[in-house]
């Protein structure tokens, strides 16, 4: 999981294959937003993006003959196979079909239900460090900032928001395993909700065992506790803090799967960062999504995520072959879930909302945190890494102490470290 070897031959391998996807646009005239080819046939030329905004504002207003011919015509042009809108097209009129029918909640449940095995999914997150540089940087980031926090910790707890697979921890293990003087004793709290089924726990129980196997491989002491519930029931208790550790709180981009103010007034979001605060961490490291697809007007939130999807799909096309089967998992088991849920589910049942980091910036600030400059030697060695590693297009920034990712100018992510205000 942290071998550079494999991901690079994986990066070189991609950019080969990408150029056959420039060429099969070339030959096809790709069916997108702007149509490019001069000498296509009037009945190709389609614009995708302006047939979806239209059908959702059919959707929005119950004309359901508009909104079936629309969704015929833009099942007529899309493909989950085709090019980058011909994907995102399809996968956004899944959503407008489901909240057409009524179903979108239990199509959405079925699909977090679905067990995909950790070595399918180990084998898409590899895909997605080849081929853009968003988790990688952000773990570097992070686990770049616990190392220097943790300098000379003989103790080291990290308590995990949204644990998943552990993907970001086998790198910190094997850096603290070649610490001068020796590693620390590390401890890790991972918490995620419960899963569907009758094994909720599975997962997270899972993820500690390999954590267990790794860190012993590597000769680093180590603790797991993994907590299965609902985020805003857990109280400081609960994680068994202790004075003498160095405490360290990450949660990377999974805040927004918490209801807002909007579903409840008491909102979970401040309820956690509260719980945070309680804790009182060396550092609370802080991943977001950074979308304003929240919107509570469906339109206005449709359009907002279509710009969102639209940037991923087309990074994936541009630097993924079209045929990679792990490509097809990411699209249609991450981005296709996520997309469905903002699309056709209302209320509680609507988990993907997340907020620009400018408004977590203020929601921090209100909770009691109190934000942490980022490293400029941290922030040069990311761009480096991005510059000499990546596409072109992909973005790299800095603005109010957030490190910024992004596509062709669109900040999708944004990461910052906070701690207790008034803590010396």
């Amino acid at each position: 999981m942290c071998k550079k070897g494999g991901v690079q031959a994986l990066r070189e391998a991609l950019q080969s294959g990408t150029s056959k996807n420039l060429q099969n646009s070339q030959a096809k005239g790709s069916v997108s937003g702007k149509a490019r080819g001069k000498k296509q046939n009037k009945k190709e030329v389609v614009d995708l993006r302006t047939l979806l905004i239209h059908c959702a504002q059919a959707v929005a207003a119950d004309d359901r003959r508009t909104a079936n011919e629309l969704l015929k015509q833009i099942r007529h042009h899309s493909s989950p196979f085709g090019d980058g809108s011909q994907r995102l097209a399809q996968c956004f009129a899944d959503g407008l079909e489901a909240r057409l029918a009524g179903t979108g909640s239990q199509i959405y449940q079925s699909l977090v239900a679905k067990r995909t095995s950790a070595t399918d999914i180990l084998k898409a997150y590899q895909l997605y460090l080849a081929a853009c540089p968003f988790k990688k940087i952000t773990h570097f980031l992070s686990n770049q900032t616990i190392l220097n926090v943790a300098e000379k910790a003989s103790r080291v707890h990290i308590i995990d928001f949204g644990i998943y697979f552990g993907f970001q921890w086998p790198c910190l293990i094997q850096r603290l395993s070649s610490r001068p003087g020796g590693p620390p004793m590390l401890r890790i709290t991972g918490i995620d909700v419960p899963q569907p089924g009758f094994r909720p726990t599975e997962r997270i129980e899972e993820t500690g065992r390999r954590l267990a196997n790794y860190a012993s491989s590597f000769r680093v002491p180590f603790e797991y506790c993994s907590i299965s519930s609902k985020w805003e029931t857990i109280r400081v208790e609960d994680l068994k803090l202790d004075k003498d550790e160095v405490l360290i709180v990450n949660c990377l981009y999974r805040f927004r799967n918490l209801v807002d103010e909007t579903v409840v007034v008491d909102s979970p979001r401040n309820k956690v960062l509260n719980t945070i605060r309680k804790a009182n961490p060396d550092v609370f490291i802080h991943g977001i999504v950074n979308g304003s697809y929240s919107a509570p007007f469906f339109v206005t939130r449709f359009r907002e995520a279509l710009f969102h999807f639209s940037a991923l799909f087309d990074m994936l096309d541009t630097t993924v072959p079209r045929e990679d089967a792990q490509r097809l998992l990411i699209e249609r088991d991450l981005f296709g879930r996520e997309a469905l849920n903002v699309i056709s589910c209302e209320g509680s049942e609507r988990v993907e909302r997340p907020e620009t980091y400018k408004q977590w910036q203020v929601r921090n600030l209100r909770a009691g945190f109190e934000q942490m400059p980022l490293d400029p030697d941290i922030m040069k060695r990311a761009k480096d890494r991005v510059k000499s590693n990546y596409h072109k297009d992909f973005v790299i920034d800095e603005d109010s102490r957030w490190m910024l990712q992004g596509w062709k100018g669109r900040i999708i992510y944004a990461v910052s470290t906070w701690r207790p205000s008034g803590v010396s």
